[in-house]
């Protein structure tokens, strides 16, 4: 069983101020090492699983805030930015059985976690076929150009029901809820064990029911907190100005939906 691993910081327990997320504040290196320990808990119990390979990705930021030393001895590790559209999900073809997501978080334009995003701060909210497009939904779809199911997340409650939603099948791991501007958490003994357990019952699942199916066609909409960079970004091929802060991409290519999106949300 070979699995992809995705992971991100603002879903670990814990995070809840921008500050914590950014490398060059002093309060970083806390949160770093529960991402680290949450990534390392679920390889772990993939391994006890069963799981032959493992690849992670670390997605956050500049995508080398996991703790290479942590990890077990049969995981390899994607550290920094390749620059392919497919960011967090760098890495991933079709030898792969699953995808797991750690330490996910509510989309732009969703309460669910105080510091709420879609891939940067530069949008209000994204629309993705007239839904809120979050960054599972983002790399679900990617995994789903390889046939790959996404069997796991955990991350905020309103990105694991979200999730849910897209995915009715997927097992979700919530260690902490978003209200306005605090976080609920669990301690991080309690969201490791979580994690671990629901790991091993998502991958005593059949994966098959997991699988997601691409869309016929993408209509992907973005607004944007800044109007200059609106303007900027209609210029990009094939985006098209709907109003002075939203500019809209339709295609019935998935590649061309997230090269459009890695350009024009950064």
């Amino acid at each position: 069983m070979k699995l992809f691993i995705s992971a991100d910081i603002e879903g670990c327990v814990g995070t809840t101020l921008s500050a914590e997320t950014h490398k060059n504040e002093a309060v970083y290196q806390q949160f770093a090492r529960e991402m680290t320990e949450e990534v390392a808990a679920v390889c772990a119990a993939c391994l006890e699983a069963g799981a032959d390979e493992i690849v992670v990705k670390d997605g956050h930021g500049d995508a080398t805030n996991i703790d290479f030393t942590a990890l077990p001895k049969e995981v390899k590790l994607i550290r920094g930015k390749s620059g392919h559209p497919y960011n967090m999900m760098f890495g991933i073809d079709e030898s792969f059985d699953a995808v797991l997501y750690v330490g996910y978080h509510s989309p732009a334009g969703c309460s669910g976690n105080p510091i709420s995003h879609t891939s940067t701060g530069n949008s209000n909210h994204i629309y993705l076929n007239g839904k809120l497009m979050s960054e599972f939904m983002l790399n679900t779809y990617t995994a789903a150009l390889f046939g790959v199911p996404a069997v796991f997340i955990s991350g905020d409650e309103a990105i694991c029901g979200l999730a849910k939603e897209m995915v009715p099948s997927i097992t979700t791991a919530a260690v902490k809820k978003g209200v306005g501007a605090c976080t609920i958490n669990m301690s991080p003994e309690a969201g490791k064990e979580l994690l671990r357990k629901r790991v091993k019952e998502a991958l005593s699942c059949d994966f098959s029911k997991c699988k997601t199916e691409l869309p016929e066609s993408f209509e992907y909409v973005v607004n944007y907190k800044d109007l200059k960079k609106a303007y900027q970004m209609s210029f990009f091929p094939g985006a098209e100005r709907v109003d002075e802060a939203t500019n809209r991409v339709v295609s019935n290519n998935w590649k061309d939906i997230v090269t459009a999106h890695s350009f024009m949300v950064y």
